[in-house]
């Protein structure tokens, strides 16, 4: 079912965007501690000086199974940020059976429940839900059985693919000016927010509070300063994780095939009034990377 609207949930017309920040993956690329140590601050300390501002990470288990990268889940925890489910192995929903697939989320479980901050909400990898009607709603039924709701993204966007370009230019040059990628990336997420802000007005009548993609990276151990401020700087009003994913389009099960994406679009491609907007997938490096190539980044 899609979301039903109801004219007290339409905002003031002169009302802020509202964001939050979610965080993915907590993949350390192979980083020594002091440096998986340092990055992981660099985030938290992004957070806490803007308000002592409350995000959710998503830790795929992989990443985290060992001393480390289970001491660098806790501390978000322990610091008042969610922590939720992003499945142990980081699997394409549709390159795997549902019998995998679902195993695969209660495997994360062991890792993270004892945590502060544990909390039952769910991401699937790559915002991918389901290829077909019985896959889709088979997991659907599975999170519900085990007590989760859905930790959908509203602002989608490809951050992960602009690290994997600034770690690249890094790995050749360390003293590398890295200035333009702060730009671009910026430039990237304002692009993003607003596209899918409007979105959001258009198909559901109403700004949701959103919910941002991004990872736990170089990129935002850099840079993750600067997207807040910017959001601020700009009229957007940056809530906590918990209360962004008190709106009620996070209830949302959008009747799509494949399912998943930003859950704004798949509310919007469940209209059927955006088909000359929507592209899909919704975000992807392959959009970013001529624009990239162009400016030599």
């Amino acid at each position: 079912m899609g979301l039903a609207l109801s004219k007290s949930a339409l905002p003031l017309s002169d009302e802020k965007p509202q964001i939050a920040i979610t965080i993915d993956d907590f993949n350390l690329f192979g980083a020594p501690p002091d440096v998986a140590r340092r990055r992981n601050r660099a985030l938290l300390n992004a957070l806490g000086a803007r308000s002592t501002l409350k995000a959710a990470a998503f830790p795929v288990g992989k990443n985290i199974d060992s001393e480390l990268g289970r001491s660098l889940v806790r501390v978000w925890g322990e610091e008042g940020h969610l922590i939720g489910n992003h499945t142990y192995s980081h699997w394409f929903y549709p390159n795997r059976s549902f019998d995998e697939f679902s195993r695969d989320v209660l495997r994360l479980e062991p890792l993270i429940k004892d945590m502060p901050g544990f909390t039952k909400r769910f991401r699937f990898p790559a915002l991918k839900e389901g290829d077909t009607v019985e896959r889709r709603d088979k997991m659907r039924a599975f999170l519900k059985e085990h007590g989760y709701r859905m930790g959908y993204v509203t602002v989608d966007a490809s951050d992960w693919y602009i690290d994997q370009r600034l770690r690249a230019r890094l790995a050749q040059n360390p003293q590398a000016d890295v200035g333009a990628y702060r730009d671009y990336y910026l430039n990237h997420l304002w692009d993003r927010a607003n596209f899918y802000n409007e979105l959001s007005r258009k198909a559901l009548g109403r700004s949701v509070k959103h919910t941002l993609l991004i990872h736990h990276n170089v990129l935002n151990e850099l840079f993750l300063g600067d997207v807040l401020d910017m959001f601020r700087s700009k009229g957007w009003r940056l809530v906590n994780a918990h209360e962004a994913f008190s709106d009620s389009i996070f209830s949302a099960e959008p009747n799509n095939l494949p399912a998943g994406e930003s859950i704004i679009w798949a509310l919007a491609k469940e209209t059927g009034k955006f088909n000359g907007t929507l592209r899909y997938p919704g975000e992807d490096g392959d959009y970013e990377k001529p624009k990239m190539d162009k400016l030599g980044l």
